[in-house]
């Protein structure tokens, strides 16, 4: 195969079409769909569903899209490394927490450093961080616990005791400590399934033979915040991600410590990768 073939998919697979990919690559769309059409004719794979409108990736296609992320960021990093040495780090970052708190003072220190990168901050649950880590859609992730496996490196950022919170006027004035049991009676609002502060109180209770079941789950800690302030239910988090919110008041979790740790986390195929470096080379200083 050539590497024009392998660009030409990459591009299509990328932006979504033929058309997009030929005007990313300065290209006509018929010179663009040839080299496509020989990449799958001479493997005899079928790397697109096409229609009229839009492009699909099969099943083969996806594997190779993953493929070609990596092959081309390689090649990023080849030109990089046999370029002109430049004094400032420049580029995207992408960065996916489980919760923005816990990266925004670094980040704003970050990019007062290296104003020439351009950083994108979503939130997702713990499954999501790796999902995207791993598929090459982030460069640095932040989750509650670190993964298991070899294929991500950490960095431990510390913990911090998980509490549930509740709208000022859902209890009474001066309840401000529930056990697990009371807990089990009261209305729940949980994040998704995946989130790891709605296990670790899952497993928690089922040990003391409880079962904390939510009369509303929603998606994000946001979400959560909201329905909560709401006077819907009584709600959990980690103590670092409290905030403040003058709607809200804490109650503390009677006889038990569970704490949530916070972890920065990237793909060893990555650690090579100038932003990361300089990312992670900026946080562990600080």
């Amino acid at each position: 195969m050539r590497h024009s073939q392998l660009k030409a998919f990459h591009y299509v697979a990328l932006y979504s079409g033929f058309s997009n990919a030929a005007k990313h690559l300065f290209l006509t769309q018929p010179a663009v769909s040839e080299q496509v059409r020989k990449l799958e004719q001479e493997h005899d794979v079928l790397l697109f569903l096409r229609n009229r409108k839009r492009v699909k990736l099969t099943s083969e296609g996806e594997h190779l899209f993953l493929l070609t992320k990596r092959y081309f960021e390689v090649e990023e990093q080849i030109d990089e490394y046999i370029s002109e040495a430049r004094s400032a780090v420049d580029g995207t970052l992408r960065i996916i927490a489980d919760s923005a708190y816990h990266v925004t003072e670094i980040l704003s220190k970050f990019r007062s450093h290296y104003p020439k990168i351009f950083v994108t901050l979503r939130t997702g649950n713990s499954e999501d961080v790796l999902e995207e880590l791993r598929s090459f859609n982030a460069e640095i992730g932040i989750v509650g616990s670190p993964p298991t496996g070899n294929d991500m490196e950490t960095y431990d950022m510390g913990s911090s005791k998980i509490i549930a919170f509740a709208a000022k006027n859902f209890l009474s004035m001066n309840k401000n400590r529930m056990s697990l049991e009371e807990l089990s009676k009261m209305p729940l609002v949980f994040r998704e399934v995946g989130s790891k502060t709605r296990q670790k109180l899952e497993d928690e209770a089922s040990k003391r033979g409880f079962k904390l079941i939510p009369v509303i789950e929603a998606e994000g800690r946001e979400a959560v915040r909201e329905i909560v302030a709401s006077g819907a239910g009584i709600g959990f988090v980690s103590s670092a991600e409290y905030g403040n919110d003058d709607r809200l008041v804490v109650i503390n979790l009677e006889d038990i410590d569970i704490r949530m740790s916070e972890t920065l986390i990237y793909s060893t195929q990555r650690k090579d990768v100038r932003v990361i470096r300089a990312f992670m080379d900026f946080a562990k200083a600080k």
